[in-house]
């Protein structure tokens, strides 16, 4: 297990990676729109929102690095692309040439959405999958309140703050590239690429007492057809499962939140140093019902989470509308978003990355990995573009109050329609979803003893 683990962490990092780019941009923000006198919609939807443009191309394409040269090389060139960005960003003159940097940086976030997650999948044992997989989002959160921190440090030491804010990122860039090289490749890939010697030394390190020939044999027969597409007509229901789950997860506003979140405090009356305080402990209440979620998540099942995410959302959102609707002021508005953050952390935070990672056959897992992150990326992108221009046109208010409705659809998709994942060998979860094997859309408990 300690193996299992070590490798898990290594692979979660680029959640790390792709916590702090989402969020080191907040800092510079204003600094940059004042610097290249952007308009709001300019600064709204190239410089802000092109990292997150690149997320969508790399969420859109980066399933087929992942399925042609594996899990473990993809992860690599994510590495080399986080890189890239930060130093090409750092030395930036102009927007453009700024955009163009986050955008390479972009593409990593987006694949790394598909890459590490599928990787811990398919090494983790099925009682563990939940936790070891959420702990990509517990490094996604980590990198969050790095940011948060980094930035109010580095906000005093003159005009060109902003460069030490994205170039610092280079650093744990060049970390964990050399930590990927350390890992294994996931073994499940391998059997789908008919490398089975290979595969049968990674199973065993990996669990030396496990019955290999069983394991083999489940993860083979549950590949067998390579020429299938997601599309299909038997691939459906996890298809409209993986889209809801990534359609919700943004439209409680989450990333426009995270993007805007010193913007959104200072439109609430805070001073800006206030503002950059309140980041931070939005980073910490966010790594808190993290860790908690991820504690949780096998013990109390994916299900029980949402629901409790869900209510959550409803009640903090619907309170953020009206303190901003009845100008209640003061710490009303930090204080119902750390409300918001910590249900989002301990719902669909800890749940979205692991849920997508299993409900898809291993031999389409990527491609439908691919298809939900590119969901969730491409209202990441369209969603916080339209923040500064929202909040000028019709206010704070009504954007919180339609987030909020949002969200109760959302807890009406969990209670009818999101099937319970936990302690299901992934080739058990499989079978029972691509049949339809469902009952009241809850999944049959099977014995997974035996299978990874």
């Amino acid at each position: 297990m300690n193996k299992i683990l070590i490798w898990s962490v290594t692979a979660a990092l680029a959640g790390f990676l792709f916590g702090f780019d989402t969020v080191v941009i907040s800092g510079a923000d204003k600094q940059l729109q004042l610097l290249w006198h952007s308009s709001d919609a300019f600064h709204g939807s190239v410089v802000m929102a092109m990292a997150l443009w690149g997320t969508v191309v790399g969420a859109i394409f980066g399933g087929i690095p992942t399925n042609k040269i594996g899990r473990k090389k993809t992860l690599f060139w994510i590495g080399i692309l986080y890189f890239i960005s930060a130093v090409g960003a750092a030395f930036a003159n102009d927007p453009f040439v700024f955009a163009a940097f986050r955008f390479i940086g972009g593409l990593g976030v987006g694949a790394s959405t598909i890459a590490a997650p599928a990787y811990v999948s398919e090494i983790a044992p099925a009682d563990k999958r939940g936790r070891l997989v959420a702990l990509y989002q517990f490094n996604i959160v980590l990198g969050i309140l790095i940011a948060f921190i980094s930035n109010y440090f580095l906000k005093d030491i003159g005009e060109n703050a902003w460069r030490w804010m994205v170039g610092v990122q280079a650093i744990p860039s060049f970390i964990y590239i050399l930590f990927i090289l350390t890992i294994p490749e996931s073994p499940r890939w391998l059997l789908s690429k008919n490398r089975d010697e290979e595969a049968r030394k990674v199973l065993f390190k990996i669990d030396p007492t496990a019955d290999l020939k069983d394991i083999m044999d489940d993860s083979r027969e549950n590949g067998v057809t390579k020429h299938e597409n997601i599309f299909m007509k038997k691939y459906r229901f996890p298809l409209i499962l993986a889209f809801l789950i990534a359609f919700f997860n943004q439209f409680s506003g989450i990333n426009a939140f995270l993007y805007y979140a010193p913007r959104i405090f200072e439109e609430a009356g805070l001073g800006q140093n206030t503002a950059l305080l309140s980041s931070i402990g939005i980073g910490i209440t966010n790594l808190i019902f993290t860790l908690i979620g991820v504690a949780l998540i096998d013990k109390l099942g994916r299900k029980l989470l949402m629901y409790i995410g869900s209510i959550g959302y409803i009640i903090s959102l619907g309170l953020v509308s009206a303190a901003f609707y009845f100008n209640w002021g003061g710490l009303s508005v930090p204080i119902f978003l750390f409300l918001f953050i910590a249900s989002h952390a301990i719902g669909q935070g800890a749940v979205i990355w692991v849920f997508i990672s299993e409900i898809f056959p291993n031999h389409i897992r990527a491609s439908g990995q691919a298809f939900g992150s590119s969901v969730h990326w491409v209202l990441a992108a369209i969603i916080p573009s339209l923040i500064p221009m929202l909040f000028s046109e019709i206010g704070p208010e009504v954007v919180f109050l339609i987030f909020t409705l949002m969200m109760v659809l959302q807890l009406l998709f969990v209670i009818f329609l999101m099937p319970e994942t936990k302690g299901i060998s992934l080739e058990v979860l499989s079978e029972n979803l691509t049949k339809k094997n469902i009952k009241n859309h809850e999944i049959k408990e099977t014995s997974t003893a035996d299978i990874l």
